[in-house]
């Protein structure tokens, strides 16, 4: 960009590279819609008003609003790459998201990060990130890779890292652990903010988190707790993903008091609910729907994430902004119907153009050291009662209860007629295998089992099932392709999504991979399940710092006591 062409666009003494007239402007700032023309100009917005353009493009009324940001999102949980990632988002209005690669870090490390930042580079939109501050996210699990502040420091100066990301050890922040606080310190030396991961923290506990000042959360489930969290002086990020749905139970939350505060994300979704539903802009629809104001629902998408992230360039519609924009005809159900990225077209009627080129691949190493035949799921019965874990409906959240167990022949064994599922998570790493066992109700399988190396957070291969030959074969499947995610039954693979990158993602066309998950989520449900996406929510079975009982490689965990439990409960 050219500052004094710009400057003299503005000035109106030179011609615009584009105009776009007769817009209804959506004005983050005042709150106003306004009827108009803007101006562009290098890619930035010169002015407001009928200036004399090389281009003109007659908006017919229709409405102009800043290009959408998510201010937090894993991509790989879309399990598709960054080009493929931003292809199906970007027709969806979405034209910055500030991603948090911890996933592929607790797979690859700094190697993972460094992946993610090159995978950026030339995209039709800007991908930011946060850096991962919890590699891994605790002791009882083992991860592919291990980040303390010194391996987080030289990221500090990278342009797209705009924040530390999530800080989900809370117990090592409240009682002070070392390197978690050096880690928050670098952030704040680097004049960055840290963003939270706080579930049901209250209190005197919450106080303390904050004292160190990590400054947002996005795990609010009710909306007492984020309205303590508000006035703490917290920022809430209102989470609307594929296993943890949280827009409902926080909308009450959300006044003209409180909305300057809060913004959307979507953490974790799958590219069915992408493509089916959408991406911020469902969101935005949705909470239009419940009752609020349009340009507040859009405000909560645009300037208050840019503001958080101290995007100065973003979020809004004004002289020296870039151009990243959203046009739409209905402002009760905004749907993106032209998408620019620094003033250029790059998408339109729910379709990138065909003119915007892919960058090059960036290539990573296969993570997958695990011999299947030397795992074993027999679970002696050493007592009566079992610790269970219960899945949660549209919650990353788990339940827990006690049950007697089903024995057979001195074995413990799943009981489908009680809902009660075996499920191991098996170490992928360094080849020891390790592998922790428990049960799981909720999932609702009668017969058959599913696997996966999306096992929040470090990625373990997590399978469930009915019996533990379709439990072998499920993750034998999984081990052959190099990570990715089978059904099994009857000792045979029913359907599988492979998953080359880290085990997590797919270099393959969103569409394509959501046709591979579509066949994968109906080959669980011919096995029983009613889940809305099964493979979400076994995913976080896995994720020891979200309450209430999980498993990983090492065992169940008690996250509320974090630490490690036996499965017999007698």
């Amino acid at each position: 960009m050219n500052p004094n062409h710009v400057i003299a666009v503005a000035r109106g003494e030179k011609e615009a590279d584009l105009l776009l007239a007769d817009a209804r402007i959506v004005n983050v700032f005042s709150g106003e819609i306004v009827s108009g023309s803007l101006a562009i100009a290098g890619g930035r917005i010169a002015g407001m008003g009928d200036y004399a353009a090389r281009r003109r493009t007659d908006l017919k009324g229709r409405y102009l609003c800043p290009g959408l940001i998510d201010a937090h999102v894993h991509i790989e949980s879309a399990m598709a790459s960054v080009t493929e990632f931003a292809r199906a988002v970007l027709p969806l209005g979405t034209t910055t998201v500030v991603a948090d690669p911890h996933e592929i870090a607790n797979v690859l490390g700094a190697d993972g990060i460094r992946y993610m930042l090159r995978s950026a580079e030339n995209q039709p939109m800007n991908i930011c990130y946060s850096l991962p501050s919890c590699v891994p996210a605790t002791e009882m699990e083992t991860s592919g890779a291990r980040l303390d502040a010194e391996d987080l420091l030289p990221f500090m100066e990278e342009d797209r890292i705009l924040a530390l990301a999530e800080m989900m050890n809370y117990p090592g922040v409240i009682y002070g652990d070392a390197d978690v606080l050096k880690k928050i310190g670098l952030a704040r030396a680097h004049r960055k903010p840290t963003d939270g991961h706080a579930p049901g923290l209250t209190g005197p506990e919450l106080n303390a988190y904050l004292s160190t000042g990590i400054a947002s959360d996005h795990e609010c489930t009710t909306a007492p707790e984020a309205m303590e969290k508000l006035a703490a002086g917290m920022f809430i990020m209102v989470r609307e993903g594929t296993c943890a749905r949280n827009l409902d139970a926080l909308f009450p939350a959300i006044s003209e008091r409180t909305a300057d505060r809060m913004m959307w994300c979507t953490d974790d979704r799958h590219p069915h609910d992408i493509l089916d539903q959408g991406h911020l802009d469902y969101i935005v629809r949705r909470a239009i729907g419940l009752g609020l104001d349009p340009v507040t629902a859009i405000q909560m998408g645009t300037l208050n994430p840019a503001r958080y992230f101290g995007i100065r360039d973003a979020g809004a519609i004004a002289p020296g902004y870039r151009a990243d924009l959203m046009i739409f005809s209905d402002l009760d159900t905004p749907r993106a119907e032209q998408v620019y990225h620094g003033g250029r077209l790059v998408a339109e009627d729910g379709a990138i153009l065909p003119e915007i080129t892919r960058p090059a691949p960036v290539s990573v190493p296969r993570i997958m050291n695990l011999l299947p035949d030397d795992v074993d799921f027999t679970i002696p019965a050493r007592g009566r009662r079992i610790r269970v874990i219960e899945v949660v409906q549209d919650q990353v959240m788990t339940g827990r209860r006690e049950t007697d167990a089903a024995v057979k022949d001195g074995m413990a064994v799943a009981d489908v007629s009680r809902d009660l599922l075996k499920m191991a998570v098996v170490e992928r790493y360094t080849g020891a295998g390790g592998t922790g066992l428990g049960f799981v109700t909720g999932l609702g399988l009668r017969r058959g089992a599913l696997a996966s190396s999306v096992a929040h957070d470090s990625h373990n291969i997590i399978v469930a099932g009915a019996d533990d030959r379709d439990m072998k074969a499920a993750l034998n499947a999984v081990v052959r392709m190099g990570g990715g995610m089978a059904v099994a039954c009857d000792g045979a693979v029913r359907a599988e999504l492979p998953l080359p990158i880290a085990g997590l993602m797919s270099d393959a066309p969103m569409p394509v991979i959501r046709e591979q998950m579509d066949s994968l989520i109906s080959a669980a449900r011919e096995l029983g399940t009613r889940l809305h996406d099964p493979f979400m929510a076994l995913g976080f079975l896995a994720l020891p710092v979200i309450p209430d009982l999980k498993l990983t490689d090492k065992g169940l965990v008690d996250v509320t006591q974090f630490r490690i439990v036996p499965l017999f409960a007698d």
